[in-house]
């Protein structure tokens, strides 16, 4: 039965790395190869996709890896078990913080139209995304330094943050804004977009050009709430994750290893699902 469900495990691995690699070339190639596509704000897509396919060509292979070939397993301390788990980390700070920015941006265009050119410059969106991965690094380097650390986990099969009472400080200062924080703004940010598209379909809205002015219906901005909605697909995905983690965390004991799988898989598709959504949403 476990060996079964590790090869599950595998294959849906594969499946996830597989439509993430994808998925991210196809945006990245879409919006170098398009102009009118390239932004001032360009830097946040750029970071928040190549985070998400480095996640399908390096994590997911190698959790892959190591469900096939267990009981063989990394040293946690070890620099390949301490180097993918700080990846890793990285990874998954940089992904949910660009992603978040670009929500930000997204809003900003939406509800601030007028001065959207004025808030979001090159200048501005450069410095922005020089600290997130400043903070995202920081992070990902204080478990090497001693505060917190990295482990290899059974039953994740993975390098990963040591999810345990004696690292519950970091895994809070990581976990609160860098993961939590974030998904919860892009939701509320979602959210209010969805309540101005009601309300600006219940008014009525014209868009004029040079010779004619246009009304249009309101089933367009209740279809571009209905796409918006779809950010939720990123808290299902980061949900268990986060109550597995806090479960182990405060009470010093392993969760279940299925459940732990699912979790870890879940949150590994996320990059997969990522693409999806910011092409529906733009």
């Amino acid at each position: 039965m476990e060996g079964a469900l590790r090869v599950l495990y595998a294959v849906l691995m594969v499946l996830s790395g597989t439509v993430a690699v994808c998925g991210n070339l196809c945006i990245l190639t879409v919006v170098l190869l398009n102009r009118e596509l390239r932004t001032d704000t360009l830097g946040l897509t750029l970071s928040f996709s190549l985070s998400d396919l480095a996640t399908g060509l390096a994590i997911i292979p190698f959790g892959v890896h190591n469900s096939l070939n267990w009981p063989d397993v990394y040293p946690s301390k070890g620099a390949i078990c301490q180097g993918s788990g700080f990846l890793l980390l990285l990874l998954q700070s940089s992904s949910i913080q660009s992603l978040t920015w670009a929500t930000v941006d997204k809003f900003t265009a939406i509800c601030f139209a007028l001065s959207y050119q004025s808030i979001w410059t090159t200048r501005r969106s450069g410095v922005l995304l020089a600290l997130i991965w400043l903070f995202c690094l920081l992070n990902a380097c204080l478990p090497l330094l001693g505060f917190g650390s990295y482990a290899y986990s059974e039953s994740r099969f993975l390098c990963c943050l040591e999810f345990t009472p004696e690292n519950r400080p970091f895994v809070m200062l990581w976990m609160m804004p860098s993961i939590v924080v974030p998904i919860l703004t892009m939701c509320s940010l979602y959210g209010y977009i969805v309540y101005i598209a009601r309300k600006q379909a219940r008014r009525g809205t014209f868009v004029c050009n040079e010779l004619h002015c246009f009304y249009v219906p309101a089933n367009n901005y209740l279809r571009s709430s209905i796409v918006m909605v779809t950010t939720s697909c990123l808290l299902v995905c980061w949900l268990p994750y986060i109550s597995v983690c806090l479960y182990e965390t405060f009470s010093g004991q392993q969760s279940q290893g299925f459940t732990s799988a699912l979790s870890t898989w879940l949150v590994l598709t996320s990059s997969a699902l990522n693409p999806w959504i910011i092409c529906m949403t733009q």
